[in-house]
């Protein structure tokens, strides 16, 4: 039977929706790995449980919950005790009044980014976003929406400026953030946020008087308490309160407390549009599982807790970035190398421009590597060094083909030491293209 007769019976969406580029590189690495070959891997944007542990008030709620028989269907948009608590934790950190009928509790972050572009897409609508992003294309691809990515580089720390959103406000019907920004771990600046929301503001009091659709605002803020730097984290209504008719929260404990795997998201959203979320969800079935939920309960109620382990997760973060924009920067003086500062998340970025390098090879050229594209560095710091990292263009970024994610939430201290040594050692066997 004809595999290409096969897929002729595929929806149009399935027909065209593309796999990620991160998991290609991840599946080449976990190759590499079960070959028996040492790759320090800084693609995945995970943790490794030996090194970042969960809180033990987490980790204890759930076992209890598991041994009392806590196994059983939660409510599908969340516990209310956890939707409570979600409101007392924007409540008290970010100042926000949050009403708990309007979290939305599921299985991580992506059901709730996803569940969003169906709340308030439909086909042709407009979405726009800065590149490099996480996965706003595949979404805006599901929904057949008109995609805007508008280029953003380091000298805005890659976030959008006013003037790139302003020509797209009378007709977007999406506008998505994220920040500290998966890939790049950088903060929007507040006076830049103000600025956009000022903007949504406007433009949807004049679409209230026309009778036509608002403009939302998608914020993605996961790796908010991951903030690890002297820039304040910044969000939508915290900035501007008038955003709260406008603006839907995406946030969960898979990051700022090492626990992707337990798949506890939850976001905040105008009550149409919550509603809208927790009836697609209802039909998904995206609840998150309920003893992950009642250590979510047992974890975000006990602030102590909750933020000492913060001082000590930021700290293992910190160094291990500090670390990557050290040997880098050192780096720098001799190739045209250079990272950003560390600002959130557990991401650096990192400039490797050396398409147009090449190594010596043996005397008669035999052996030489020539790097001509950003994925021959990947490559090359692969084979060289056994050390993976992701390309910006993965992330939608083909117009900045020299950056690339460094992500260290798997690695130790010491792995990553010495995979950055022998970047070094990789990066000093490369000379210029002669001509």
């Amino acid at each position: 039977m004809s595999d290409a007769w096969i897929a002729s019976g595929l929806s149009p969406m399935a027909a065209k929706l593309e796999g990620s580029s991160i998991l290609v590189i991840a599946g080449q690495v976990r190759a590499l790995v079960d070959s028996g070959r040492k790759i320090c891997n800084l693609t995945i944007g995970d943790f490794n449980p030996t090194e970042f542990p969960i809180p033990d008030v987490l980790r204890d709620a759930i076992k209890a919950a598991l041994d009392g028989g806590q196994t059983n269907y939660p409510p599908s948009n969340g516990l209310p005790a956890l939707r409570e608590a979600v409101s007392r934790l924007y409540k008290a950190k970010l100042g926000i009044d949050v009403d708990p009928a309007y979290v939305t509790v599921c299985s991580g972050a992506r059901p709730l980014l996803y569940s969003c572009f169906r709340a308030v897409i439909a086909p042709g609508d407009k979405v726009v976003y800065a590149a490099p992003s996480w996965n706003n294309n595949h979404y805006a691809s599901m929904l057949d929406a008109t995609v805007v990515q508008l280029k953003v580089g380091p000298e805005d720390n890659f976030f959008p400026r006013i003037e790139q959103f302003a020509p797209h406000l009378r007709d977007a019907r999406l506008f998505v953030l994220n920040s500290p920004l998966n890939p790049s771990g950088t903060l929007i600046r507040p006076d830049v946020l103000r600025e956009l929301c000022d903007a949504i503001v406007t433009e949807n009091e004049r679409r209230k008087a026309a009778n036509e659709r608002p403009l939302f605002l998608l914020y993605d803020q996961i790796y908010w308490m991951l903030n690890l730097g002297d820039v304040a984290h910044a969000d939508p209504v915290g900035i501007d309160p008038r955003m709260k008719d406008y603006a839907i929260y995406v946030d969960g404990i898979s990051k700022a407390f090492a626990a992707t795997g337990l798949r506890i998201g939850f976001g905040i959203a105008p009550p149409p549009v919550s509603q809208a979320m927790n009836r697609i969800l209802g039909h998904v079935g995206a609840w998150a599982p309920r003893p992950g939920q009642i250590g979510t309960i047992a974890l975000l109620n006990n602030f102590e807790a909750m933020d000492s382990y913060l001082v000590w997760i930021r700290d293992q973060a910190r160094q291990r970035l500090a670390m990557i924009h050290d040997k880098m920067t050192a780096l720098g003086a001799d190739y045209p190398v250079r990272a950003l500062e560390p600002e959130g998340a557990i991401y650096l970025s990192v400039e490797l421009r050396l398409a147009g390098y090449e190594t010596d090879g043996d005397g008669d050229g035999a052996g030489r590597v020539r790097l001509e594209t950003s994925d021959d560095v990947r490559q090359y710091l692969l084979d060289a060094a056994g050390v993976a990292v992701v390309p910006f263009g993965a992330f939608g970024a083909d117009h900045a083909p020299d950056w690339y994610r460094l992500s260290v939430g798997a690695v130790s201290v010491a792995e990553l030491g010495a995979a950055l040594d022998r970047i070094e050692v990789a990066v000093r066997a490369l000379r210029p293209v002669a001509g």
